[in-house]
């Protein structure tokens, strides 16, 4: 555990709520750089110069061979330091769930519960039903890890965050979510949550990812989206029943963690950590 917590600072972070304050202009995140064949490193040059170096830029001066490196580090960096967290589970929802929200109080419970049974508990980090999970987490004496990424405005790393990861690129950080947990709850949240919530339906239904449970909280929240599945998605035959069997719902604490254990519990053994037990994570 001494070696997990390594590097991880000894003061915490005050929350504070996201700006939606932009970038100032001529500032691009790393991902906008990735995705867009006009923005060069030049763009970091005083932004009356920004207007005349938007023009499209020849293939042969980008820099995508070279950012592989910057990629693969942060591939290498997250593998390394998440390796040996144990049994996790990833939990999504809206980065604007104020303290006072039902969804708030109900994350925290359900990670305090899932702690206690053993399970690390992984979020992006962030407020709202991000900092309900990490805060959960330590209630219930489990590892509360936050993946943060850097976006446009500034995302703070929340105070019940014990081991946090900082990432550029968004697909990196999404691998490490699947990669070192076993499973997805998923609160009520924007198209952040949703994005999580349909990349992990399409991993599991074209058999990338096996035995992980996808658990939708608040029922009253999702019940336009289920209706719209069965509905539109089903009877126009773009999905299968099969398809629709991935996800289940829950509209209590004890119901997520019911479902997240007996999902672990039916999984054939291996490694040196397939029996699930109290504490996993804080060894």
């Amino acid at each position: 555990m001494d070696k997990i917590r390594k590097g991880v600072s000894s003061k915490r972070r005050k929350r504070t709520v996201a700006s939606k304050k932009r970038v100032p202009r001529g500032r691009y995140t790393e991902d906008e750089r990735l995705f867009s064949r006009q923005i060069t490193d030049l763009l970091e040059e005083p932004p009356d110069q920004v207007a005349e170096m938007l023009r499209p830029v020849p293939d042969s001066t980008l820099k995508d061979p070279w950012r592989v490196f910057r990629i693969m580090g942060e591939f290498v960096d997250g593998f390394d330091t998440l390796a040996r967290v144990g049994h996790a589970v990833s939990v999504f929802g809206s980065a604007r769930t104020p303290k006072d929200d039902p969804d708030y109080k109900a994350a925290t419970k359900t990670c305090k519960l899932l702690a206690e049974a053993g399970f690390a508990i992984i979020t992006g980090a962030g407020p709202g039903i991000m900092e309900a999970g990490n805060k959960g987490a330590r209630q219930g004496g489990g590892l509360s890890i936050g993946l943060n990424i850097e976006l446009p405005f500034e995302q703070s790393v929340n105070r019940y965050v014990d081991l946090n990861l900082s990432f550029r690129y968004f697909f990196v950080r999404k691998t490490m979510f699947v990669r070192y947990s076993e499973g997805f709850v998923i609160f009520p949240g924007g198209y952040g949550t949703m994005d999580e919530l349909f990349e992990a339906l399409t991993l599991i239904q074209t058999g990338k990812v096996h035995d992980f449970p996808l658990v939708i909280f608040n029922n009253r929240y999702y019940a336009s989206l289920m209706k719209w599945l069965n509905g539109a998605m089903l009877d126009g035959g773009k999905i299968s029943k099969d398809d629709l069997s991935i996800i289940t719902t829950a509209d209590t604490p004890e119901k997520v963690v019911e479902i997240i254990v007996a999902a672990h519990e039916s999984r054939p053994p291996h490694g040196p950590h397939a029996s699930l037990h109290k504490g996993v994570g804080r060894e």
